[in-house]
């Protein structure tokens, strides 16, 4: 897609999924999320609106079984979308890194969008659960997003000690990265940022 469009749909269907995704990651962080997850919809809710992205996301998964079919196959489905919207990639800044305070909690988040996947999560978790929410889905979802987005994607928890502020720290970390290597750089108008030629 061309850089004035940068907007995509996706529908993912399993027997586990009903998945319905729209972005555009030139918008103002309009949402509509409704995932059957209380926690996770509030975190796709502080990605969106950090990184100003139009999000509208319906899925509805085998909730009966647990969460992780819905989280996970809801990062594949925004990954893929990602990857679509941004098109052939040209005039992009591509690479991006922040560290993100929330409270007691500091993380520390870096992205390339390379078209090589590659994820390191070194965020531990002090609890098992956020309410009814595994934490051990917080990695799923990057992971799944990750991969589908082809993005190397480096996620590190410096300290923090509350699993709801080190989760938000994560989503709004990728937020800002996500919002700042997508950016126009008006030097490389008209180009792809890479000596290859293509990402």
């Amino acid at each position: 897609m061309s850089q004035t469009s940068r907007s995509s749909r996706v529908e993912r269907r399993t027997a586990e999924t009903d998945i319905d995704l729209t972005l555009d990651l030139d918008g103002t962080g309009a949402i509509t999320i409704e995932t059957g997850i209380g926690f996770f919809d509030h975190m796709l809710e502080l990605l969106a609106r950090h990184a100003l992205f139009d999000l509208t996301l319906t899925a509805k998964g085998d909730l009966h079984v647990d969460d992780h079919h819905t989280v996970e196959d809801v990062g594949i489905a925004l990954g893929q979308a990602f990857r679509a919207a941004l098109g052939d990639k040209t005039g992009i800044t591509r690479y991006a890194d922040m560290h993100m305070p929330m409270d007691e909690t500091l993380t520390r988040v870096a992205i390339d969008i390379s078209g090589r996947a590659f994820l390191v999560f070194r965020t531990p978790f002090p609890t098992q659960k956020i309410g009814s929410f595994d934490t051990e889905l917080v990695r799923e979802f990057f992971q799944a997003f990750t991969a589908n987005a082809g993005v190397t994607l480096h996620v590190e928890t410096l300290y923090g000690d509350n699993s709801h502020h080190i989760a938000e720290s994560c989503f709004k970390g990728l937020a800002r990265v996500l919002r700042r290597a997508v950016a126009a750089e008006p030097r490389e108008a008209g180009r792809v940022p890479s000596t290859k030629g293509m990402l």
